[in-house]
């Protein structure tokens, strides 16, 4: 991560009305921020991720996933409940078996985006 203390300060208190009205006009309602917060608080958990990036490759019961993260079944249950309020996640009943996957594509796109941000040098 780059160190936020080589951020560089406007010496000016010249506002400049164009650019601040260009955006202006192209911003988004309060709600919708609001919504991307909240989005973003979710994906900001470690086990979340770690569940996400592996629904990404392939759909999986809480047993699978709990394996995979070497977490409780119920550790595991309580995420996916907060990553389906979020609906990033959905589930298929089989039988007596609930698979998880994710919910669409944009949370393909979102974590894939995300990942290439971290990983460029």
């Amino acid at each position: 991560m780059k160190d936020t203390r080589d951020i560089e300060v406007c010496g000016c208190c010249e506002i400049h009305s164009d650019c601040v009205q260009c955006v202006k006009k192209d911003m988004l309602d309060n709600n919708t921020f609001l919504g991307l917060a909240e989005l973003f608080k979710v994906l900001g958990d470690y086990t979340r991720i770690k569940i996400i990036y592996a629904l990404l490759k392939k759909e999986l019961c809480v047993c699978d996933i709990a394996e995979l993260l070497d977490m409780s079944q119920s550790s595991i249950s309580h995420q996916l409940r907060t990553l389906k309020a979020a609906r990033l996640v959905k589930f298929r009943k089989e039988g007596k078996v609930v698979y998880y996957s994710l919910d669409d594509e944009h949370i393909d796109h979102i974590l894939n985006a995300s990942l290439e941000h971290v990983e460029h040098n």
